[in-house]
């Protein structure tokens, strides 16, 4: 086969060309087993706290209660049945485990990964300051023979706060590097968290753990080991178990050469007819080793890609301010005609031709190639150059804190590419925060943790835009709070033609809290949301002066709203609760609109909601 780099030389221009912030962790695919959950057969010898159910629910104001409905699909821990941990009968390395769980009010929980290394799992819907004993942290080791009050140590707090309340969903993804021991059997690296994200926060980045947390199977560490899970503490939920075994042998790259070429070489050219500049042997992929190098340059690598497990690898390439051009085993790796990250090959078991083309296009960067690995059962890994590769520039995150009551007023760009340009978010000390869409009178999303991230607004010259940085409940495309309608079951318009809807800005009391002002239909709206004691969620009331009939307000649109209690209401398959706290005796009605389930009220003079989440 001809090599194919000298055709497509003359397309460089439109090469890939990467910063190193494109190698994220990625959570494979590969070698993934779904846990069934249609009995407990893939656990070793289950207690009898565990069954299989259909479904489960837990009451935020009841502590430990948690009832369930019969069928299939979710694993269920009762403690108060003689509670023990539960283990998978298989043994794991290296791995990734994600999973929805629930926790029962005050419950407490744990996942073991290969039964040593406890994340906790517990209800900590309403801590502000989390410790490593909270929901996500990563568990203290312990030693008796310490002093009272440091027994416990090297345990590791989330970065932040994302749980959420009792009763709802929560979703986790771990990712975990097992420790390594040589031949003798001594240890030559520690286990790690590469990363741990919870609701789709990510709260752990590579942790390393320098021995067992408390409460491990054994003192010893192994280089495998099952998933535990806890079982004697506290009422919880699991479904949608993944685990991805990733223990199978790393590809190498040897044999390295390069070759150097002078010049830029934008216009096709055969570089076997040049004369080389410098040639040379390398130990590992890289640029910056590479002395001597003319003003303009490019650089021909040929080595050999050792693969011993067969099957579908994929591969990016990183060259900050540069452009690059790979192949291995004859079939190209970045399609040289579109901005690609790379491309996904089926490649045999065995010893196979490695070839790449480099070329730095931007002086003030420093020289560096990468090139990112993951394949069957083998996470993504490295090859090159990333020390170099992080170093090139870099903006630094402008956050905004709130020790106060904080308002910003900025773009917010929600899902289905919809941008609010009227968008104000409201933080508190609390750590539970809101944005406010003035075009529409109407709360857009609701988070836990951290406030705003504004380096795309305040960044250069920016765009005018924030991000929420904790865990968000949003509320689909901004709709009009509040409308009339001449009865219960008239569809809720999408915009506000013929609502006569003006925005009045907002009023800010002493506490520095909003209260937005509008007209709709004429009337005037004063529309306040305040954070409920110790953090639950947001308190929000309406009120409609001179009140007219047939004015409703919509609380929810989801896939599903259940009413769990009078006045309590699930929604969105246990992602947010609504309460009713105050609606004048008027009666809440679920109703059937476009395909989903909407939550509407008839309104007067006052409405008071919380959304809890």
């Amino acid at each position: 086969m001809s090599n194919p780099f000298s055709a497509v030389l003359n397309k460089l221009a439109a090469v890939i060309f990467y910063n190193v912030s494109c190698f994220a962790l990625c959570y494979s695919s590969q070698a993934q087993t779904t846990v069934p959950l249609n009995d407990l057969s893939f656990f070793k010898q289950p207690g009898n706290s565990w069954s299989i159910v259909m479904d489960a629910t837990a009451d935020p104001d009841i502590p430990g209660a948690m009832a369930a409905s019969p069928g299939t699909g979710v694993l269920l821990n009762l403690p108060n049945k003689n509670g023990a941990d539960l283990f998978t009968s298989s043994e794991y390395g290296d791995l990734d485990l994600e999973l929805d769980y629930m926790m029962a009010k005050g419950s407490n929980s744990g996942i073991y990964l290969q039964g040593r290394y406890e994340v906790q799992l517990l209800d900590s819907w309403m801590a502000k300051n989390p410790t490593p004993g909270d929901n996500g942290g990563i568990y203290e080791r312990w030693d008796e023979s310490r002093p009272v009050g440091k027994k416990g140590y090297e345990g590791y707090a989330p970065r932040q706060n994302v749980s959420k309340a009792p009763g709802l969903w929560q979703h986790i993804k771990i990712s975990f590097q097992a420790p390594r021991f040589d031949e003798s059997g001594k240890k030559t690296e520690n286990a790690k968290m590469l990363r741990v994200t919870l609701n789709g926060v990510n709260i752990h980045e590579d942790v390393t753990l320098q021995a067992v947390t408390r409460g491990a199977i054994s003192e010893q560490e192994a280089s495998r080991g099952p998933v535990r899970f806890q079982g004697d503490h506290g009422s919880v939920a699991f479904r949608d178990i993944k685990i991805t075994s990733l223990d199978k042998p790393r590809p190498q790259l040897t044999d390295l050469n390069y070759t150097v070429y002078k010049g830029r070489f934008n216009e096709a050219a055969d570089i076997a007819k040049l004369p080389p500049e410098a040639k040379g042997t390398l130990v590992s992929l890289s640029a910056n080793t590479i002395n001597k190098l003319p003003s303009e340059y490019f650089i021909k690598y040929t080595g050999t890609f050792k693969v011993a497990e067969p099957g579908e690898y994929t591969f990016t390439v990183a060259v900050p301010g540069g452009r690059g051009i790979m192949q291995i085993n004859r079939q190209l790796v970045n399609n040289p005609e579109r901005r690609s990250q790379g491309a996904t090959l089926n490649l045999p078991a065995g010893n196979l031709p490695f070839e790449l083309l480099y070329t730095k296009m931007q002086d003030w960067t420093n020289r560096s190639v990468a090139l990112a690995v993951s394949g069957p059962g083998i996470r993504q890994f490295i090859l090159g150059d990333i020390a170099s590769a992080s170093e090139t520039q870099s903006t630094d995150p402008i956050y905004i804190a709130t020790p106060v009551n904080t308002i910003l007023r900025s773009f917010m760009d929600i899902p289905m590419g919809i941008r609010v340009v009227h968008a104000v978010s409201v933080g508190s000390p609390e750590q539970v925060h809101y944005t406010y869409d003035m075009d529409h009178g109407a709360i857009i999303q609701v988070w836990r943790g951290n406030f705003l991230d504004a380096t795309p607004m305040w960044h250069d010259r920016g765009d005018g835009s924030a991000r929420p940085l904790g865990v968000v409940q949003r509320f689909g495309n901004p709709l009009l709070t509040l409308q009339k309608l001449d009865s219960g079951e008239a569809a809720w318009i999408t915009d506000t033609t013929g609502t006569s809807f003006v925005p009045k800005g907002y009023k800010v009391n002493k506490a520095d809290a909003p209260t937005f002002l509008y007209q709709v239909y004429g009337l005037q709206v004063e529309d306040a949301a305040t954070v409920i004691d110790n953090g639950q969620g947001i308190r929000r009331q309406l009120t409609v002066a001179n009140g007219a009939a047939n004015i409703y307000a919509r609380l929810a649109g989801a896939g599903s709203i259940v009413e769990i209690k009078s006045g309590m209401y699930l929604v969105d398959e246990k992602a947010y609760y609504i309460r009713i706290d105050d609606a004048g005796g008027a009666k809440p009605i679920i109703r059937d609109q476009n395909g989903q389930k909407e939550l509407i009220i008839p309104v007067q003079n006052k409405l008071t909601y919380s959304i809890l989440f």
